[in-house]
C-alpha cells in the first residue's frame, strides 16, 4: 500500500439518530443511522470542519484505506489528505453515506423498526433537502455550528448549494463542482431509462428482490453501463479506447469485440455486485427532484438572496451531462444576488468524471481556494 500523502488506515463510524425525521415527501423515518468517516482533527473552536457530499454512487469512504489489503483508496483520495487541496493537516473532514444509501446509512437494506423486516421497496424516496436536513443533525451531533466549507461534485454539488439556502448561517464556503441548479429534461430522461432497466428486470420483484434471494443484476448492469457512457467524454473515450478490438477481424456476433464494450461490461458487472438497486432508484429520483428555486417562484436569484456563503464553482469543457453553461447559470444568479463567487471552467477530456480526476488547472484552483478558506480561519 502506498500511503504517501494519504490519511492511511481509517475506520467508518455509524452514528445513530433516535428522533424521527420528517421527509419532504411527508413520510417519516422513525429513526436512522448515518455512516461517516472523519479525517484530521477538529480544532478547539470547531471552526475547521469540511463536509464532503457524495455523488450518485459515492459513499462515506472519501480517503484513505480500510485495510492493508485494499487495492484502491477512497473515492476522492487525490483531493483529501495531508498536503492535498483539502488538507487534513489543517481541516477536520467529514464524509458520509447519505440516507437511502447502501453503504451503512439507513436505506432500503436496513431493518424497518416498525416491522422488523428489511425496508426494501418500502424505504421512502428521499431528496437533497432531506439529506441536508440529516447532515445538519450530524453537524449538531459533532458539535459543529458552522462548516468552514461544504464541498461536492455532481449530486454532491447540489447538496452544497442546498446547504447554503436551507442553513445560510451554517456554511462559510460552498464548493459546487460539475453540478447544476436543476436537471435538464435530457438528464431526467437518462435517469428514467436507467430506472426502467432495473424495474423491468425479471428479478426485481417489485423492489423486494432480496426476499427472493436475488438482485436485479441485469438491470443494474445496463443502468451502470448507460450511466457510465454519460459520465465520459467522446474525446476521452476515443483517446482511451478508439476502435481497438480484442482480436483480429470482425466476429459477426454479439459478444465482446471492441475494447470499449469490454470496459463497459466490466464496469456494469462490478457495479451490480456492490450497489443496491433500490438505492439507485432513490438516488436518481433525488437528482430529478432537485430544484432549489421552486419554493421561491422558480426565481433562483430570490432563492440565493439570503445566502451568506462564498462560492467556488467549477465546470469542465467536455462535461455534457452537467455542461458548463449550467454552472455559468448558477454564477449569473449568484452575481445577480450580490454574492461572492469564483468560477473556473477547466479544459478536460474526462467529461463529467473530471471532478474526480487530477487535471492540473482544476487541482490548482481547488488548492488556492481552500488555502484562502484556511487563511480566513487564522484571521
Amino acid at each position: 500500500m502506498n500511503r504517501a500523502n494519504s490519511v492511511g488506515l481509517v475506520s467508518p463510524q455509524k452514528i445513530p439518530f433516535e428522533s424521527p425525521l420528517l421527509l419532504q415527501s411527508g413520510q417519516t423515518l422513525p429513526r436512522f443511522d448515518l455512516m461517516i468517516e472523519t479525517y484530521g482533527t477538529l480544532n478547539e473552536a470547531k471552526s475547521n470542519a469540511v463536509l464532503i457530499c457524495h455523488a450518485l454512487s459515492g459513499n462515506h469512504h472519501v480517503a484513505g484505506y480500510h485495510s492493508e489489503q485494499d487495492k484502491a483508496p477512497g473515492w476522492w483520495d487525490n483531493m483529501v489528505g495531508p498536503g492535498k487541496p483539502i488538507d487534513t493537516n489543517r481541516f477536520f473532514v467529514v464524509g458520509l453515506n447519505n440516507l437511502g444509501g447502501c453503504h451503512g446509512s439507513t436505506g432500503p437494506l436496513s431493518k424497518n423498526p416498525e416491522t422488523g423486516e428489511e425496508y426494501g421497496a418500502d424505504f421512502p424516496v428521499v431528496t437533497v433537502k432531506d439529506w441536508v436536513k440529516s447532515q445538519a443533525m450530524l453537524a449538531d451531533y459533532l458539535g459543529i455550528v458552522q462548516w468552514a466549507a461544504v464541498v461536492g461534485g455532481s449530486l454532491g454539488g447540489m447538496q452544497a448549494l442546498q446547504w447554503t439556502i436551507d442553513f445560510p448561517d451554517r456554511v462559510r464556503h460552498a464548493l459546487v463542482i460539475a453540478s447544476a441548479t436543476r436537471l435538464s429534461a435530457q438528464n431526467i430522461a437518462f435517469n428514467d431509462v436507467a430506472r426502467q432497466a432495473i424495474i423491468t428486470d425479471s428479478n426485481f420483484h417489485n423492489g423486494h428482490y432480496r426476499r427472493h434471494n436475488t438482485i436485479p443484476r441485469r438491470g443494474l448492469r445496463i443502468a451502470r453501463m448507460m450511466g457510465h457512457i454519460t459520465y465520459l467524454a467522446e474525446k476521452g473515450m476515443g483517446k482511451k479506447f478508439g476502435r481497438s478490438m480484442r482480436s483480429d477481424g470482425y466476429q459477426y456476433g454479439y459478444d465482446v469485440e471492441f475494447e470499449i464494450e469490454s470496459y463497459l461490461r466490466y464496469q456494469g458487472d462490478k457495479f451490480a455486485e456492490r450497489f443496491d438497486g433500490n438505492t439507485y432508484l432513490r438516488m436518481t429520483k433525488a437528482l430529478d427532484y432537485f430544484a432549489p428555486a421552486d419554493e421561491y417562484g422558480n426565481d433562483l436569484s430570490a432563492a440565493l438572496s439570503h445566502v451568506k456563503a462564498k462560492f467556488f464553482v467549477a465546470s469542465f469543457s467536455t462535461d455534457w451531462r452537467f455542461a458548463p453553461e449550467r454552472s455559468r447559470a448558477l454564477v449569473k444568479h449568484l452575481v445577480r444576488a450580490g454574492k461572492s463567487v469564483q468560477y473556473i471552467e477547466v479544459e478536460s477530456y474526462h467529461g463529467h468524471d473530471a471532478f474526480l480526476m487530477t487535471d492540473e488547472p482544476y487541482v490548482r484552483a481547488m488548492r488556492a481556494y481552500i488555502n484562502n478558506v484556511y487563511k480566513e480561519l487564522q484571521a
